[in-house]
């Protein structure tokens, strides 16, 4: 392998997919990924509305499938953490004996061309002519007193992850998006009760889901209402709410509180050359481009109207097949 045609930050189902893509369309293809192949959706338990699965599946066996077929068709996977990306620079080209493994691209770039991107990650430097860039985004906190200091002792951005630990229990979920409502649902397998927090006068997730909700005996829902304070000893005790209408506050006990309040783009390695919008997401194209050649991002990051596993991989598809195509173009 003389090059890195294709790299991609980050394995979710948007840079699984432009893996597949890229890959199969015969680019040399690396993906990037120091945490859990998979991204945010192996923290999901159900998936019932990704097309072609008639059956509920788990994120965690979906992003399975996708990562086997990525490295079917020859994607190379590499456990390093990215810590700096350089947009433009000198190219890479390996010596002509240099054997084709990850190891043999570490360090052993001879300068060619200007068209190239460089990666620093925490133990090698990399180069690519392509970039697809899938970080995702993380779940945005309500930064209320208390949050910091139960994290992990009550507090939790993961159903999926701390749901059993809180059977016959009362849990609180604040948020009323999909993903407040969906996950409120899932709680009910363990908890005896739980209450959604929402700050409006009514939800925000779609019907279907909404319809679930109200039918789900467990399920309280507490509306116009905001967290003030989150209480506790050792683990967290109650929370301080505060109704948006009438002023009044109460405290409302509970064992544990899972929030759901939306996501802030992880842009860190990228915000200082690519263009954002007003929320920190990504603007690109129909063809994911952004504003530097040959760099594009997928999924949560970008800047769109709908953030679920369908869209990733929509993405992450156009972003392989073009990468390819401005490739071929050089």
């Amino acid at each position: 392998m003389d090059t890195i045609d294709l790299a991609i930050i980050g394995a979710g189902p948007a840079g699984l997919s432009a893996a597949i893509y890229g890959a199969r369309g015969g680019l040399n293809t690396v993906i990037f990924e120091h945490a859990l192949v998979g991204g945010q959706i192996v923290l999901t338990s159900e998936i019932e509305n990704y097309p072609g699965f008639e059956e509920i599946m788990s994120g965690f066996d979906l992003a399975d499938k996708m990562r086997l077929q990525a490295e079917k068709f020859g994607t190379i996977f590499i456990e390093e953490s990215v810590e700096s990306i350089v947009p433009t620079g000198n190219a890479g080209i390996l010596p002509a004996d240099s054997q084709k493994t990850i190891d043999s691209w570490q360090d052993a770039c001879v300068p060619s061309s200007a068209t190239l991107k460089k990666i620093t990650t925490s133990e090698n430097t990399y180069y690519a002519k392509t970039i697809v860039f899938a970080t995702g985004a993380s779940p945005r906190k309500l930064g209320v007193p208390g949050e910091e200091t139960y994290t992990g002792r009550g507090v939790s951005y993961c159903a999926t992850c701390d749901g059993a630990l809180y059977r016959n229990k009362t849990v609180a979920v604040v948020g009323g998006g999909d993903s407040a409502i969906e996950e409120a649902m899932f709680l009910t397998k363990f908890a005896t009760k739980v209450y959604i927090i929402h700050r409006r006068d009514e939800l925000r997730a779609v019907y279907t889901i909404q319809q679930k909700a109200f039918k789900n005996e467990k399920l309280h829902f507490i509306l116009d209402t905001i967290v003030q304070e989150i209480k506790g000893e050792n683990q967290v005790k109650s929370l301080s709410l505060l109704n948006k209408k009438t002023n009044e506050v109460s405290e409302l006990e509970i064992d544990g509180v899972f929030i759901y309040v939306g996501i802030s783009p992880n842009n860190d390695l990228i915000k200082d050359f690519i263009e954002l919008d007003s929320q920190g997401f990504v603007i690109t194209d129909d063809d994911m481009q952004t504003n530097v050649p040959g760099f594009y991002v997928v999924g949560d990051i970008r800047k769109k109207t709908l953030r679920q596993v369908v869209t990733a991989t929509s993405d992450g598809a156009i972003a392989g097949f073009v990468a390819e195509r401005y490739i071929n173009e050089l």
